[in-house]
């Protein structure tokens, strides 16, 4: 069967067109003291995207954290100041809701359906240039686990689509115009790739509220990243699947119940482990419990551990 590229670009066009009517542009103003003690706010900008009929838009919680002012542009030029929802500077996302109705939010897709090759695009405003705009790339890699000086996100999409200041919070969308993920331009030292929270992250965070009518952090003090069988080749592991602990918060569960960095968990309760989402899911799974037991090898040794958990309120 022969591509036609003409026929294949008017397709993607006609849905960058579609998409781009639920994405947003977000100015907010940080406040400041001068030397001279007097108040100058700072302005920044950020993207979003549409997900709900009655204003509700998804965002990255840096674009709006600390914002005494947040002003949302819509592609059809009309705008309004926007209430945050819920925030969750731990997953990087905020809701925010502006007055405006009748809204057409985007699809949201299967983050855990992705592959790596796949062909994305970044939607958002740049660089404070009037949006939204488009860059494309593909899927790079799933499942990173990237620390910066003030955040430490875990299993993010990485794609060399362009993702740039002001990107931070728009949609990485798929060929069928699916949000799959959440640009976030947080990572400082990321050049020629860049990093997207999973949709799926965003549908997560959204049941927590409905379910507890808040936003909650529940963990047990350790970052994690998935285990390949290269990783397990090339650092000698006795498995192939899993996440390995590739830090530990002193003072924590995790450290006090005995966890070390180089563990690998396979199960969480009854759940095989293969991925990072697994084991955290499984975490906010067991808020109600208290605890979370966990299967870990160490080194050549299967044990298992029931690890209290850390559940916190996020204002």
């Amino acid at each position: 069967m022969k591509l036609d590229i003409n026929e294949l670009s008017k397709s993607i066009s006609s849905i960058i067109k579609e998409v781009s009517r639920g994405v947003v542009t977000i100015f907010t103003e940080m406040p400041s003291i001068t030397s001279l003690f007097t108040h100058k706010p700072i302005k920044g900008m950020g993207s979003g995207f549409i997900i709900g009929e009655d204003g509700v838009i998804a965002t990255n919680a840096h674009v709006v954290r600390g914002a005494e002012s947040i002003k949302v542009l819509l592609p059809s030029g009309e705008s309004d100041y926007a209430n945050v929802l819920a925030i969750d500077p731990y997953r990087d996302l905020a809701l925010l809701r502006i007055g405006i109705t009748g809204l057409k939010p985007l699809r949201l897709g299967d983050s855990d359906r992705i592959s790596i090759g796949e062909l994305v695009f970044a939607i958002g405003s740049p660089l404070g240039l009037p949006g939204p705009t488009v860059t494309m790339g593909v899927i790079s890699a799933i499942g990173r686990t990237i620390v910066s000086e003030n955040i430490v996100l875990e299993d993010l999409i990485q794609t060399d689509a362009a993702i740039n200041p002001g990107n931070s919070g728009g949609p990485l969308i798929n060929v069928s115009g699916e949000v799959i993920g959440i640009a976030t331009a947080v990572i400082p030292y990321a050049q020629g790739i860049g990093f997207a929270i999973p949709v799926n992250t965003l549908k997560r965070f959204i049941t927590i509220i409905k379910r507890y009518g808040r936003p909650l952090r529940a963990w047990i003090g350790v970052y994690v990243t998935q285990v390949t069988p290269n990783m397990a080749s090339i650092y000698g592991l006795a498995v192939n699947e899993g996440v390995i602990i590739v830090r530990i918060v002193p003072g924590t569960p995790a450290h006090r119940y005995g966890l070390s960095v180089g563990d690998v968990i396979v199960r969480a309760n009854d759940r095989v482990v293969k991925k990072v989402k697994d084991l955290k899911e499984e975490i906010e799974d067991s808020i109600d419990k208290g605890y979370v037991r966990l299967r870990v090898v160490r080194g050549t040794r299967y044990f298992e551990v029931d690890v209290p958990l850390i559940v916190e309120v996020i204002q």
